[in-house]
């Protein structure tokens, strides 16, 4: 679908502005600089999140949005492997990521798409990574279960959280397709449902909402939550098993599952004042709401019921998120923060806080930055307090 001329075009220009190109088309008169240009933008928005395919000059990239919605390298090898089985459909192809990693565990994948030019288009991305067990449907995802003629293991969903004037939605009723609409029939066509959702929906309505859930995954990449799934099935479960994961390049994932019983059954940890070390779950930890059962698990002392973060007196390197050592628990005033910092700069964080970032810096007179990290939240006996603190 790319010419020789074109793939160079491309490669020469891969940190061009794509908007400047457009404007100096005249220079190329025998290409179509306007379609290239959007292969330069759709590489430059995919090159953190799908390394591999934005270097790939024998892939053509599909308009930025379907890019944008697709799910990392990182995060798609993961969930590829979280449900072992023979068969699975994906329903919302899209950009056909996710399918072509399911196609590395799975005897037979189903990619299912209903827009024809992005079908057409990864079906030949498809057939240039070498992909021989992936069908590339174009149909509504309706209309494929209807038609159907045995049932999958596995379906996969990633609804589309877009509205009609193209903007984000997060409650499931208001996705693309509509799964609660579709629930029984996925369940009559598959034996396990996986479904991606927004990181900004509740986890507990949503677990209020989906019947069957057996399993949760909250993935975070680099600290910041990217995908929430969840794994339906015909026979529940009284508490599904949540397991928070925490992904980076080139490290094993970092996984820590509980459940909601678990964490209403511990009993946390109170400290009075904080002590020697500072701790700050990660984000996916924090999703899933593992407040009690961290402090009883590794055996932290939580600041407050409401702050999230935890300390102790002795390092404990295994926990899972951020280490700090406090060198110091100054007042909140730009006078002695000057005094403790020279450079006049800190990496703030607020937890259970009456002034946000932004107002703290202001009062404070610092800059983002440096070595330092300064926590502003509140203790056992609801005071405001500032923690100075460095990276272990």
């Amino acid at each position: 679908m790319l010419t020789s001329a074109e793939k160079k075009f491309i490669e020469d220009h891969l940190t061009a502005d794509p908007a400047q190109l457009v404007l100096q088309a005249q220079k190329w008169p025998q290409l179509n600089v306007p379609k290239l240009a959007q292969q330069v933008q759709a590489r430059q928005k995919a090159k953190n999140k799908l390394p591999a395919w934005a270097a790939n000059l024998e892939l053509v990239f599909p308009a930025n949005l379907s890019v944008e919605q697709s799910s990392s390298e990182l995060t798609a090898a993961y969930k590829a492997a979280l449900v072992p089985a023979e068969t699975l459909a994906d329903l919302t192809g899209g950009f056909g990521v996710d399918a072509f990693y399911f196609a590395q565990q799975y005897r037979q994948v189903y990619y299912v798409e209903r827009q024809a030019e992005l079908a057409q288009t990864v079906a030949y991305n498809y057939s240039q990574l070498g992909v021989p067990n992936v069908q590339v449907c174009h149909q509504e995802a309706e209309d494929f279960l209807q038609t159907l003629s045995a049932p999958l293991d596995v379906i996969y969903l990633d609804p589309a959280r877009r509205g009609q004037a193209r903007e984000r939605v997060h409650l499931l009723q208001d996705c693309e397709p509509d799964v609660l609409r579709l629930l029984p029939l996925l369940l009559s066509k598959a034996k396990k449902v996986l479904l991606k959702t927004a990181p900004m929906l509740d986890l507990d309505l949503a677990l209020q909402e989906l019947p069957g859930v057996t399993r949760v995954w909250i993935i975070a990449v680099q600290n910041e939550v990217k995908e929430v799934l969840y794994l339906l099935e015909q026979e529940t479960v009284e508490t599904p098993q949540i397991t928070a994961v925490h992904l980076r390049p080139g490290q094993a994932p970092q996984e820590i599952t509980f459940t909601r019983q678990e964490e209403e059954a511990a009993a946390a940890i109170y400290t009075p004042e904080p002590l020697r070390y500072l701790y700050e779950p990660n984000t996916a930890l924090l999703k899933a709401g593992a407040f009690k059962w961290l402090s009883q698990h590794y055996q932290v002392q939580k600041l407050h019921r409401n702050s999230h973060l935890y300390t102790s007196t002795d390092l404990c390197r295994a926990f899972p998120g951020r280490i700090f050592e406090i060198s110091a628990k100054p007042k909140a005033s730009a006078k002695e923060m000057h005094r403790l910092l020279p450079q006049r700069k800190a990496n703030i964080t607020v937890r259970n806080y009456p002034l946000t970032v932004a107002q703290l810096r202001d009062k404070l007179k610092l800059k983002e930055g440096g070595e330092d990290y300064l926590f502003a939240t509140t203790d056992r006996q609801n005071k405001p307090i500032l923690l100075l603190c460095r990276k272990v």
